[in-house]
């Protein structure tokens, strides 16, 4: 596949275009992974060019999955070098903790008119970092949101546990449950603390166009479903352009990926995984592929309805 880097020093931001071999003006920014140039971020970009898109990679900085007053500028660059180099449509993707950065930039940005925000929370969060740190390898980043914008973290919800023993409680609670990680309480611990606010709250409303929201009950790192429903429910009380899909199921787990997308990411052992990762994985294997395999047909049409609708759109 034809690339292209960037670099923050050099560019402003960290990323990977990958041109399509097939001729696209649809564009797509894909975060997925730990790099913009990983295992998971090139399956992803194999997935996305057969739905049609060229694709831009992108990261916080090289093999870091850490979030911490993450420059949304950063989003505005990878569209305006986009939009200059033959992509008239842009959308954005992200699952988990992108996922809400999905939801963040697209509220920001209107050239952005496609958002598919798989696992999201409808608030920004605490910024944190990973690697080693007192035998932990994930806290929290004192006074730092996950997000910034003009040189200014967004407001956030603070998480209620502090180093190390946010750590200690996500170890305990993923060793009792069974799952790989499990960070539910840490999240619903941290909103009884402290009860989301208006300005905490991702203004959905803000969003053009297409926007896939994707979630399952069971998933056990945050309480994504309920969400999804308070930012249904925020669409119904605010004036908004977007045409909001809602993918909720009651067996999923975290990784409610398309299929053809996880099969691209593990072509082996897709299954394998989420039943290694995932107690609800194990006991609703059936369900849980069931759920990946409508997410697919579904997430596959709504792009197809988005790349008709908005090339007609050029034409009007």
């Amino acid at each position: 596949m034809k690339k292209i880097r960037f670099e923050i020093d050099t560019d402003g931001f960290h990323g990977v275009y990958w041109k399509n071999s097939i001729k696209t003006d649809a564009g797509l920014i894909l975060m997925l992974g730990d790099d913009a140039e990983d295992h998971m971020a090139k399956s992803g970009v194999k997935w996305a060019q057969k739905q049609g898109f060229n694709v831009m990679t992108m990261s916080p900085e090289a093999k870091d999955y850490g979030h911490h007053n993450y420059p949304l500028e950063r989003i505005d660059m990878a569209i305006q070098w986009m939009k200059c180099h033959g992509n008239s449509k842009i959308g954005v993707a992200g699952a988990s903790t992108t996922g809400t950065l999905a939801l963040v930039a697209a509220s920001y940005f209107p050239d952005i008119t496609l958002t598919i925000a798989m696992t999201p929370s409808d608030f920004v969060w605490e910024g944190f970092m990973q690697g080693k740190k007192d035998g932990c390898r994930e806290w929290p980043v004192d006074g730092e949101s996950l997000f910034s914008y003009q040189g200014k973290p967004l407001p956030y919800m603070p998480f209620v546990y502090r180093h190390p023993d946010y750590w200690h409680i996500v170890k305990k609670d993923s060793k009792e449950s069974g799952n790989m990680i499990a960070s539910r309480r840490l999240f619903d611990d941290s909103e009884k603390a402290h009860p989301i606010q208006e300005e905490e709250y991702i203004k959905i409303e803000k969003i053009k166009g297409k926007l896939i929201l994707v979630g399952a009950e069971d998933d056990v790192l945050w309480d994504t479903a309920k969400y999804i429903r308070r930012m249904e429910e925020r669409l119904k009380t605010k004036s908004h352009e977007c045409d909001c899909e809602i993918l909720l199921y009651k067996h999923g787990t975290h990784f409610v990926f398309p299929q053809s997308m996880l099969r691209s990411i593990l072509p082996i052992v897709s299954s394998l995984l989420i039943k290694l990762a995932f107690a609800a994985g194990r006991k609703y294997s059936g369900e849980c592929k069931r759920t990946r395999l409508d997410i697919d047909k579904r997430v596959s049409a709504a792009i197809a309805g988005w790349t008709i609708s908005e090339t007609e759109e050029l034409f009007l």
